[in-house]
Formats: C-alpha cells, sequence, structure tokens
C-alpha cells in the first residue's frame, strides 16, 4: 500500500489497528457537547490525528526523552516537576513549591498529593527520587543513559516525607530547578524504571502521570493515545488541570512533507509536523493555524572540531565565520517568522545577549585571514595550502526539515570565498550513529538543541563532569575552563549573567560555534477546527487543553 493509500485511510474518528492496515471509522462526534458554548469554548470529545516524519529509534524514556520527535507522545503520557513557558519562566506543576539555600546546593521540593502513575503507584517523594537518581546515572551497563542535561553536580536526593524530597549538589547548582521542566526531565512510575532497558524499550509497558495513556502502538507506524479520565493535576500556568478534554491522539508516520500537508488540506488529518516554509504563507492565507514557535536552546549552527585541519587554525575559523552570509538564508529558504542569529544562544533564553557584531557577513575579512592563514586560491576558485584543498564535509540535519536546503546554500557562500563543500545526508538513526555530538572526523556537528536554563550549557561545551566537548577542546583552553567553572559555581542570575555574556563573546571569537539562524524546529499546521493548544518552552504542542470546535 502506498504512503497515500494508508493516509486516505486514517479515520476522523477512531484509527482502528487490522494488522498494518487503517480503517476508516465514520465521522467525529462529540461526547458531552454543551450547545450553549461558543465555537471558541473548551468542550469534551473528539480524535485528533497528527503527522509526523518519524517517532525515533527507541522508546527507553532516558534514551529517548531528548528526541525531537518522542518529545510529543512523552509530553502527553508524562508530567514533569515544574512548567517552564516558552519565555522561560518557571512555574508550579507537580512540586508545588521549593525552597533552596544561599549557595543553591540544596533544594527542597513539596509534591502535590494525589498524584498516581497510571499503573496505580502514587507519585510520591521515592518516586521522585527513583527518577532523579536514573536522571542522573542512567544504568549504562544495560544501555540506559544519563539524561544529557541533567546537572552533573548532582550528589544525592532523600525523602523527608511521603511529599518532600531534599535534592543536595556538590556545588552550587542554579540551574536545577529550571531543568526539572526540559523535555528530558519527564518522570515514569518506579516500576518501569526497575524493568531491564528491553522491556522499557515497549512503549505500551511505560507508566506516567500524564494526562494520556498509550492505547496502541506499532513501530514504524504509529502512537495512539487515549484520555486518561481521573487526570487531576495539569500545570496551574495553562489555565486547566482536569482530564483533558480530546478522547484520543494518533501519531501517525508518514515521510512526505507534502502528503502530511495535504492530508490536513483535506480534512483526513488535523495536524502536520515539519512543512516546508514556504508553504506557510499560502497555508495561513487558506485559514490554517501555522505555529513556528521558538525553543530555548542553542541556535541552528555548527560546533567546530577543533582538532581537525584546518579547523585548528584559528584564523581559518574566524574567516568561516564572517562567510556566512545569515540574512540570504532567512530571505532564501525561510519567511519572516525566522530571526537572524545574534549569539549562539537562542535570544529568548535569559541570559542571551546580542553578539551581532561578531556574526556580520564580511566576505572581504573571510577572504584576508584565509590568505594570512596560507590558503591561496586556484584557477578553479578553490583555496589549497600544502597541495591540499579546503574543504568541509557537511551533515544534513534529519531532525531539522531545511537543513540541506541551509547547507546547499551555505556551500555557494563558502564557494566564492574559496571552499570545496561536500554534503552528505542520512536517515535518523544513522545520523545518530555517526554524525550525532560530533566525532573524530566530522568537522562541523550541525546543532539544533534545546535546552531550559543557560548555566548548563558551559559543562556541555566542555568535557568536564562528563560534558560532551562539543569542539574537541578537551581542557585545552584556559579561559573557556575558566569561564565554565564560574558559571557553573554562580549561585545567582546577577553573578552568572555577565559570565554568561562573556563566554558567548568568546566562543563565537574563537569561532568555536558558527550560528545560522535561530531555530524554529518544530512547525506545525494545523486545522481550523482544532483548539486552545499550548507551546512549551523547548516549542513542543501541548493538546491537553486542546479541543474541537463546531
Amino acid at each position: 500500500m502506498s504512503n497515500f493509500a494508508k493516509l486516505v485511510s486514517l479515520s476522523r474518528r477512531h484509527l482502528l489497528i487490522a494488522g498494518s492496515a487503517l480503517v476508516v471509522a465514520g465521522a467525529v462526534t462529540f461526547a458531552g457537547v454543551n450547545p450553549a458554548l461558543s465555537a471558541d469554548d473548551p468542550r469534551n470529545g473528539g480524535d485528533i490525528v497528527f503527522l509526523i516524519d518519524s517517532l525515533g529509534g527507541t522508546w527507553i524514556p532516558n534514551n529517548s526523552a531528548i528526541s525531537s520527535f518522542q518529545g510529543h507522545i512523552w509530553g502527553h503520557v508524562t508530567d514533569k516537576l515544574v512548567y517552564v513557558d516558552a519565555d522561560g519562566k518557571v512555574s508550579p506543576w507537580l512540586a508545588e513549591r521549593w525552597e533552596q539555600n544561599a549557595e543553591a546546593t540544596e533544594f527542597t521540593l513539596h509534591l502535590k498529593k494525589g498524584v498516581t502513575f497510571s499503573d496505580g503507584t502514587p507519585l510520591d517523594a521515592a518516586a521522585v527520587v527513583a527518577n532523579l537518581d536514573i536522571w542522573y546515572a542512567g544504568r549504562k551497563n544495560e544501555g540506559i543513559n544519563p539524561i544529557a542535561l541533567f546537572p552533573k553536580t548532582y550528589d544525592r536526593a532523600e525523602v523527608i516525607d511521603a511529599q518532600t524530597v531534599k535534592v543536595t549538589f556538590k556545588k552550587p547548582t542554579l540551574g536545577f530547578i529550571p531543568t526539572l521542566g526540559y523535555h528530558g526531565s519527564i518522570l515514569i512510575s518506579p516500576k518501569t524504571l526497575a524493568q531491564p532497558a528491553t522491556q522499557q524499550a515497549d512503549l505500551g509497558k511505560t507508566s506516567g502521570s500524564g494526562p494520556y495513556v498509550v492505547e496502541s502502538w506499532k513501530e514504524g507506524d504509529h502512537v495512539t493515545l487515549v484520555k486518561r479520565k481521573d487526570y487531576n493535576w495539569g500545570p496551574p500556568a495553562v489555565g486547566h488541570t482536569g482530564p483533558a478534554y480530546l478522547d484520543r491522539i494518533t501519531y501517525k508516520i508518514v515521510s512526505e512533507p507534502s502528503l502530511r500537508v495535504s492530508a490536513v488540506q483535506s480534512a483526513q488529518a488535523d495536524v502536520a509536523y515539519n512543512a516546508s516554509p514556504q508553504e506557510l504563507k499560502s497555508l495561513k492565507d487558506e485559514g490554517f493555524t501555522i505555529a513556528t514557535p521558538r525553543y530555548l536552546g542553542f541556535v541552528n549552527g555548527w560546533a567546530i572540531n577543533t582538532k581537525l585541519e584546518p579547523y585548528n587554525d584559528l584564523k581559518v575559523r574566524q574567516a568561516l565565520q564572517a562567510a556566512i552570509n545569515r540574512q540570504e538564508i532567512i530571505d532564501t529558504v525561510y519567511t519572516p517568522d525566522w530571526k537572524l542569529a545574534t549569539s549562539f544562544i537562542q535570544s529568548n533564553v535569559p541570559g542571551a545577549t546580542d553578539q551581532s557584531a561578531l556574526l556580520a557577513y564580511d566576505p572581504a575579512k573571510a577572504e584576508k585571514l584565509l590568505d594570512e592563514a596560507g590558503w591561496v586560491k586556484g584557477a578553479d576558485g578553490v583555496r589549497a595550502k600544502n597541495g591540499k584543498p579546503l574543504t568541509l564535509t557537511l551533515y544534513s540535519n534529519p531532525y531539522l526539515a531545511t537543513a540541506k536546503a541551509i547547507d546547499e546554500l551555505i556551500a555557494q557562500q563558502l564557494g566564492k570565498i574559496g571552499w570545496k563543500v561536500d554534503i552528505r545526508t542520512y536517515d535518523v538513526v544513522t545520523f545518530t550513529d555517526r554524525v550525532k555530538y560530533g566525532g573524530p572526523t566530522v568537522p562541523a556537528y550541525e546543532v539544533t538543541r534545546s535546552f531550559i536554563d543557560a548555566g548548563t550549557i558551559a559543562s556541555i561545551l566542555t568535557n568536564a563532569n562528563n560534558g560532551e566537548n562539543w569542539f574537541n577542546l578537551d581542557d585545552s583552553d584556559k579561559t573557556l575552563n575558566d569561564l565554565r567553572d564560574k558559571i557553573a559555581g554562580a549561585a545567582s542570575t546577577d553573578v552568572r549573567n555577565p559570565l554568561l555574556n562573556e563566554l558567548q563573546k568568546y566562543v563565537l571569537e574563537q569561532g568555536y560555534f558558527i550560528p545560522r539562524t535561530q531555530i524554529v524546529q518544530r512547525i506545525y499546521v494545523q486545522s481550523p477546527t482544532l483548539k486552545g493548544e499550548v507551546y512549551n518552552g523547548v516549542a513542543y504542542a501541548s493538546y491537553y487543553t486542546a479541543f474541537k470546535s463546531k
């Protein structure tokens, strides 16, 4: 059966699985609709179909939680201790309140009463401790990874009483509370966490405390969620705490972007994910809801491997920084919804500062720097040094729909300066295995990474505390290490923010990170009859508050 035939068979009310076939089951009906409600008032009932290009490679919670695809599912079947909105504001959720000491090394969390996981286990202090422990350490011998951005300074968590947890860190950890709202910090039942990795990989056996539970799933095909009727602990910040309004959400994999969009246009589906930016204006003119939320995190750009020639040369990295026309990327590939990068972190992140002057397009400067570094332009326009051409291999990011188009445009820009650019494309699984987080042969790793608190990023950039060592510097850059340590040790934002400003300036001056654009990684095209969704700090759409209008 073709992708299009499968798509046509999507039901507006049910997704009935019979082998691999999808069977139409009739029109949408709404349970308990009050005729007095206006079209824009929340109402109970109805199902939606969300078309997505992938659902990632594993459902082990720790390993899959950072996937830009699987986060959609986790956001509906699990909860978090705090809620972080699109502006980075932190508010209570399952942690109703908290205190911290003056040094930001001890935090006390006070939990909401009456919360349960879908397997009946109470979400109490013991459950929170079990989650904190596995977020920090994982179980590496089983292939269960730590959560990447969970603070490496974690020491221990203790049960004070059934609703109170005390968390202790080895050093000041100002970003702990915001990081509890990161999309990797999902609360899972201790019964699930105790299972071996092979069983944790079965999404149908994973118990969260969220407003939906898994009704059915098939790897490479779909995940269907059904409303949990006893749910009563949603985040107050979204204006609703009781059960979800929608009865069912089906995430269906359709690999071709145009088919996803056409299904929403023909009312066969409700949401299409990762549409082409060039289609958005016409779709909006047709009356469809378009959302391009920016997440809190890094801009889209490259982390440069400083151990690979010629990118171990500061002048070559600085030439690369100056050779990219970022405005042309927005004008050619994107729309006005996208913004110019002003640093290597998004401008909506608390602590971000404007470093635009370091990112100005200056081809003459780039040419001069390469001349000074000994790279001579040949008759074919390609620069060479000691008989070797100036090359750059780019690996287009499959998580980002526009990645290849940007790479092709930048290849043209760099070609005018004297680079020979090779572009390679892989699917999600292969990209993750061979390219993600860089590697010894990857000169420029493309980043589209979210985070909640800017204080976590310094240790990512180096190998401190098992950091990710993005630039392959190890501990060789004393200035970067000093900034990293001071940021990590800051006990207040007043102390930390000037240090973050220094870090941003230094990383860009050194050409360690090459920004391209601020990132809108998640693009949503939605039926006008679906209303009330909310986008959080990492730009995931939550349909917990959504409903179908008349």
